[in-house]
């Protein structure tokens, strides 16, 4: 791995008391059609080529290319929505396809179309990577058996991820924008141990779904000498400290599990789909709706970053006393239990993208009393849930507890999220027949 890869996995690490850990990083329903034909393979077992090249995905996207989490969901979304179309078509369009649906005549091989899907849009994402992906491409064909079905499979897959790379090409991603830093209170500015500003080009880069990234609305932020802002601001000054004597071991645990940039996102949404028995095109169908509505929540979220240019916990307990608010007290050593990230404070990104990711897991499954669990590297332990509204519930109080954002901050996110997710399904992988 590159020193300027390491560099990228040091921006946003979690700090524990006393020290800052610059290492690894954090932070409709689904009855359908009958499974694919012959050429699909059943989704339960770890054979199902859409989690196969998921994880794939993962490893290109995370454990080699190091892409933060605003970059992450893009490149998810253009792999998940490429595989989508691919089976769709191969199973005679169910459900309105992404973008379209290539040419099938129904025989082809779902996995090599996955394989084909998956790995063209990581070759073209990753073209450092290209060696690595095409022995894996090569691997997944070689367990194919050669003939007509193979082939089909493998057209059709090429024509889906080319489809997606041109739909994508100019999309404002990794654009020169830049965050507005103020110095007046309530306005947002680099905050430490760094002092960096990145991702400015997410709230303008062109959604995969919703028609701009303006269009859900944030209400203002609370008014520095309101109550909301009183209560929000003692709340992360108490608990969201480095050296905070009040906050539990749990939610010290929580806070660092949920900020986990090799996101357990990803392995609870692979397991949900082994879980509940999906087959492979109920499981590509659940994915690319997942991860294109994660990315527009994140475009949407950051659209609303730019727009307020709000402060940060660190900043605002560090200069309390500038905020003409009497119930506020200023504390000029105060520090987070995590690095705080490189953008504007209000809303909370991850709680956008939670909000909607859980949101939509309800509506595919139809409750939201289904237990899953997912692991940390960070955090070296593994959480427990038992339905999606109690992960959302503890996002929201762990940003907090982290000491990143005001309570407000996830609260307001999580609404947003959930506006995105909403739009998403209405307009979007709806059934056809």
């Amino acid at each position: 791995m590159t020193s300027r890869d390491h560099t990228r996995r040091a921006i946003w690490s979690r700090t524990i008391p006393a020290a800052i850990a610059l290492g690894s990083l954090v932070a409709s329903t689904m009855t359908g059609p009958a499974p694919l034909a012959a050429a699909a393979t059943s989704g339960t077992s770890p054979a199902n080529p859409v989690v196969t090249w998921d994880l794939n995905a993962q490893t290109a996207i995370w454990d080699v290319a190091a892409q933060q989490p605003n970059e992450q969901v893009r490149s998810f979304a253009m792999v998940s929505g490429a595989v989508y179309d691919a089976l769709n078509a191969i199973a005679g369009t169910p459900y309105q396809p992404y973008l379209a649906a290539p040419p099938s005549s129904g025989t082809e091989s779902a996995d090599a179309a996955v394989a084909a899907a998956a790995h063209d849009v990581l070759a073209a994402l990753f073209p450092g990577q290209q060696e690595r992906l095409r022995a894996q491409y090569d691997a997944a064909l070689a367990a194919i058996p050669d003939g007509r079905s193979k082939q089909g499979g493998k057209t059709i897959g090429a024509r889906a991820a080319a489809a997606m790379v041109a739909a994508r090409q100019d999309d404002g991603a990794f654009g020169d924008q830049q965050w507005r830093n103020g110095t007046r209170p309530g306005q947002w500015r680099p905050t430490p141990p760094l002092f960096l500003s990145q991702g400015a080009w997410t709230g303008h880069m062109r959604p995969f779904l919703i028609p701009r990234a303006s269009m859900f609305r944030t209400p203002e932020p609370p008014r520095l000498t309101g109550n909301t802002y009183t209560r929000d601001l003692n709340e992360v000054k108490e608990v969201g400290s480095a050296t905070s004597t009040v906050r539990t071991r749990d939610q010290t645990e929580a806070a660092i599990w949920w900020h986990d940039r090799r996101s357990a996102s990803w392995e609870i949404k692979r397991q949900l789909a082994t879980t509940q028995q999906l087959d492979a095109l109920q499981t590509a169908r659940f994915f690319a709706m997942t991860d294109l509505i994660v990315a527009d929540s994140g475009v949407a979220c950051f659209s609303q970053k730019d727009f307020w240019s709000y402060w940060r916990p660190v900043t605002a307990i560090q200069r309390a006393d500038t905020d003409g608010n009497p119930r506020t007290t200023a504390d000029p050593g105060w520090q987070s239990l995590l690095v705080t990230p490189p953008f504007p404070e209000y809303p909370s990104g991850h709680a956008c993208g939670t909000g909607a990711r859980m949101s939509l897991y309800q509506h595919f499954f139809g409750r939201d009393d289904i237990a899953f669990s997912g692991s940390s590297v960070d955090s070296g332990t593994t959480r427990q849930f038992t339905s999606f509204s109690q992960a959302l519930d503890e996002l929201i109080g762990a940003r907090v507890w982290g000491g990143v954002h005001f309570r407000a901050a996830d609260v307001e996110g999580a609404k947003l999220g959930e506006e995105v997710y909403r739009y998403a399904v209405r307009h979007y992988f709806r059934p056809l027949r």
